[in-house]
């Protein structure tokens, strides 16, 4: 087939097609707030992830009308999302309340644009980003230093479970990239607009593409704290530690996780007991990413003995410590209550190394009373100050997972051109190429819809679709990175090859950050089915 027998991108009738498939969500959505959330969780479910893929598409309508390449990646995505939803509701309609009909309107577009031909079109593609002027430079910026910086020591840090460079922590605050999020006011780049969240998104994608361990979540750490302390801390506290934040002086990690309670914070055990000047913090957290490094912990505890205030008890301090490495670390204390105690001990994982996680324990820890974000004021609001501090969470572990995906897409295109088999090459190939035009109109799509949920979060909402946004694009790296691998074949599963890095990386996205069945349930479920019901 040539290019001209392909279909002709039809954004109305994409649109049109997206109506339908809403009328058939909001079915669903009305089964759920009937027949309650917790007896029909699988529903939910797949209810989040069909409504994050018809948003996404939505989302791209816009990008789309700016010419062919955008409109030919809108109508291909949408197919996409669209079948997916046909998937998750064939022999379900009774569950779904709708008939088994009533998805028939989307066939056409689905089958037009989710054809091997027109995938297979996109192959050789990344399309245009339709960045402003500024915002490309902001790209090239991190893009070239990733690409000197990071990417040369990323395997290497993958494959030892080594530090993070001194000298990649330096250069990017050289280049200001932990002031991102930080007022100017406090020695931040900032400016208070929707630059900012477009701006840190693109940084961090482009971190990410040289190494999601080494790169892209380095930037993340200062601000969480950082708004965190917007939200809630004292002028004392944000003049204390905003500027240190900004120029990496301090670099912090986060400690909100425990054993036995993930996401359910409410459940947190570790516990601050106010003694003369200050607490004494005993418990133990985990999953405390950059954990040794880090100079402060921000770290989450219950403050109010009483536990049936849940999270209505709990405050947050800033915990400092001496640095260690990624082997674990022990430190002592000494205090008037005995001498403190804090011991981190690293947890091994598959993936996302440099950053190394630990299980952090602390006995006796002496803070003082400056430390306790917002003071006194601060007391039993730490909950509050962790939601605004991961306020971001989402869009930016969204673009984590688009740099990622990058990455894949071009190891796995470059890798098809150069391997030979049956005498061409596996890019010749319908399959492959179909394959890799998937893989391009994913990643583009998630970009665009990164940027569109980023301008609509800067603004003061967007809070819902913030949600749908990383449900979709975490699941999606999983996804690419797979395919990428695939198409490296035997190689794709040896460690000298970048793609199997990638693709074990694309496997934390999913859980960090919230998991994605909390997400999809508590958040995203719940979210719909109140929005339905105003």
């Amino acid at each position: 087939m040539t290019s001209a027998d392909l279909p002709r991108p039809d954004l109305d009738a994409v649109a049109t097609a997206l109506d339908v498939a809403q009328g058939v969500l909001d079915s669903g959505i009305a089964q759920l707030a009937k027949n309650g959330i917790d007896d029909n969780q699988v529903l939910a479910y797949d209810i989040a992830h069909a409504t994050a893929g018809v948003v996404a598409s939505r989302s791209l309508l816009t990008y789309g009308a700016q010419g062919d390449q955008q409109a030919a990646i809108a109508c291909a995505f949408a197919a996409g999302a669209l079948a997916d939803v046909a998937a998750k509701v064939f022999g379900r309609e009774e569950e779904w309340g709708v008939e088994p009909g009533d998805l028939d309107a989307t066939r056409a577009v689905t089958a037009a644009y989710g054809s091997p031909a027109f995938l297979a079109s996109l192959a050789d593609t990344d399309g245009p980003r339709g960045l402003a002027d500024d915002f490309e430079m902001v790209q090239d910026t991190f893009r070239r230093f990733a690409e000197d910086k990071i990417a040369p020591v990323a395997e290497h840090i993958h494959r030892e479970n080594a530090d993070i460079p001194e000298d990649i922590i330096t250069g990017l605050a050289e280049m200001g990239a932990f002031g991102l999020s930080i007022s100017e006011e406090h020695g931040g780049f900032a400016s208070g607009t929707e630059s900012d969240y477009v701006a840190m998104i693109i940084a961090t994608e482009e971190l990410s593409r040289g190494s999601l361990g080494a790169g892209g979540s380095l930037i993340t750490r200062p601000e969480i704290l950082a708004r965190a302390l917007e939200a809630g801390g004292t002028e004392e506290q944000k003049q204390e530690w905003l500027p240190r934040l900004a120029s990496a002086e301090v670099m912090n990690a986060v400690a909100v996780t425990e054993p036995d309670y993930g996401s359910d914070v409410a459940g947190v055990k570790v516990q601050a007991t106010q003694v003369d000047g200050g607490w004494l913090i005993n418990g133990v957290k985990t999953w405390c990413t950059f954990g040794a490094r880090a100079d402060v912990l921000m770290l989450l505890a219950r403050t109010d003995p009483d536990r049936s205030k849940t999270h209505k008890g709990l405050s947050m301090f800033i915990v400092p410590k001496e640095r260690g490495d990624g082997h674990g670390f022990r430190q002592t204390q000494d205090n008037d209550h005995g001498g403190g105690k804090m011991e981190g001990r690293p947890i091994d994982t598959i993936g996302y190394r440099g950053m190394h996680s630990y299980e952090i324990a602390l006995e006796n820890w002496f803070v003082p009373d400056e430390n306790l974000i917002g003071g006194e004021a601060g007391l039993g609001r730490g909950f509050y100050y962790q939601m605004a501090g991961f306020e971001n969470g989402r869009i930016q572990t969204a673009a984590r997972a688009v740099g990622v995906m990058q990455a894949a897409l071009e190891e796995a295109r470059q890798y098809s051109i150069d391997r030979n088999v049956f005498g061409q090459p596996v890019h010749d190939y319908q399959l492959t190429r179909a394959k890799l035009g998937r893989m391009a109109v994913i990643v583009q799509g998630a970009r665009q819809f990164s940027y569109d949920i980023a301008r609509q979060v800067a603004s003061g909402d967007g809070r819902l679709e913030a949600a749908l946004l990383k449900a979709y694009v975490c699941k999606a790296a999983e996804w690419v990175t797979r395919e990428a691998m695939q198409i490296h074949g035997g190689m794709g599963y040896a460690e000298e090859y970048t793609v199997s890095r990638l693709w074990v990386d694309a496997r934390v996205l999913s859980i960090f950050e919230g998991a994605d069945e909390v997400l999809c349930l508590r958040v995203i479920a719940k979210q719909l089915v109140e929005r339905q019901g105003a």
